[in-house]
């Protein structure tokens, strides 16, 4: 057995191809060819490559007029009016011409690439990137055949129409800003005043703290320990969305929580602003004017969650962590004769996002 395996091995050692014969290996890192290309209906046919033109200007054509349609509809339906169909009205044909508008443009820039730009196979060797005169020519030259292939220099209709459907798609953006800040009106003086409307909420001497949103008076009594109630002032439970209710409950929100009396810290001056360790402060937050809600009832921490800004209602809800510039402005709040929670004034200062301290 062993002489026969020592053959064995002699006759592999001795093998050679035979004359004329070569033994071939593959090329490890040479890549595979291109297929053959498939010429497109719109390359053989010139009527189709002027129906595609036409397809495309005609999408952006169209997303110029979506665009136009979006700032018509704000000013036929005005959420200004406070009637529930206008502010479905609004939203819903803003919404579908904008984004009618996007859609277009998107279409009409994927028809454009796949029907009437080059679609030429290139092989693009890899080299070294150098800083060299000749590598600024070959970039300016990659602009160049990228024009050439796409036809934007040549094909002005296409271009044009783009150009105009970009420049409609912005728009309605610019004019929905216009919502922002209402002009003043005789009606009302300080509609366009930010600094003028957030110094004053429908909170006064004598309002009732109700629940929100049913407006039933709450009594210092049953606001137990660790709890909090989402607050409004009781008059502002009978206001209807035509006389301004949603802007007015946006200021005058409050959160209202009951610790130890003991573990309060007040200044001087805010000593008789809580009733028996009941505390009130507007719920907006100072920050971007989201609703402060989180409450955490062991370390008395109120919690933002849009950006994580932390309050300490047991220390003047000053903030702690995050963003937010100052504290939450407090409500001062006392008892009637029946025991049912009232405010002693309004806000002492402006509620909200801190900007109108900015001049």
């Amino acid at each position: 057995m062993a002489h026969e395996e020592d053959a064995l091995e002699h006759e592999r050692a001795s093998w050679k191809p035979a004359s004329g014969l070569a033994v071939v290996v593959p090329d490890p890192v040479q890549g595979p060819e291109l297929p053959p290309h498939r010429h497109r209906v719109t390359d053989q046919d010139p009527k189709a490559m002027r129906r595609a033109v036409r397809t495309v200007y005609t999408l952006f054509y169209l997303s110029v007029a979506a665009s136009l349609w979006a700032s018509i509809a704000y000013m036929i339906f005005p959420i200004e009016s406070g009637e529930m169909i206008d502010i479905r009205n609004n939203n819903l044909f803003i919404g579908l011409g904008i984004g009618f508008a996007l859609l277009a443009i998107g279409i009409g820039a994927i028809h454009w690439s796949k029907a009437v730009m080059s679609d030429k196979e290139y092989i693009e060797p890899r080299h070294a990137t150098r800083g060299r005169d000749a590598t600024r020519e070959g970039a300016i030259n990659v602009f160049v055949d990228a024009n050439e292939e796409s036809g934007f220099g040549r094909r002005e209709v296409i271009r044009n129409s783009l150009f105009a459907a970009l420049v409609a798609s912005v728009i309605p953006g610019i004019t929905l800003f216009r919502g922002l800040a209402p002009e003043n009106s005789p009606e009302n003086p300080i509609a366009g005043n930010p600094v003028a409307l957030l110094s004053h909420t429908m909170w006064k001497e004598g309002s009732h703290l109700a629940h929100d949103p049913s407006g039933r008076r709450i009594r210092a009594a049953d606001v137990t320990l660790g709890s909090a109630f989402h607050v409004i002032p009781e008059e502002l439970a009978d206001l209807g969305h035509d006389e301004g209710y949603l802007e007015e409950k946006a200021k005058a929100i409050v959160l209202l929580m009951r610790m130890l009396p003991e573990q309060l810290t007040e200044a001087d001056d805010k000593k008789d602003w809580s009733y028996d360790g009941i505390v009130a402060y507007s719920k907006v937050c100072t920050h971007v004017g989201c609703p402060v809600a989180l409450y955490e009832q062991q370390t008395h921490h109120l919690l933002c969650p849009c950006h994580q800004s932390q309050f300490d209602v047991a220390d003047g809800a000053k903030v702690i962590f995050g963003p937010a510039a100052r504290p939450l402005p407090q409500l001062p709040i006392t008892v009637d004769d029946e025991g049912y929670l009232v405010a002693r004034s309004d806000f002492t200062e402006p509620v909200g996002p801190s900007f109108w301290e900015r001049h």
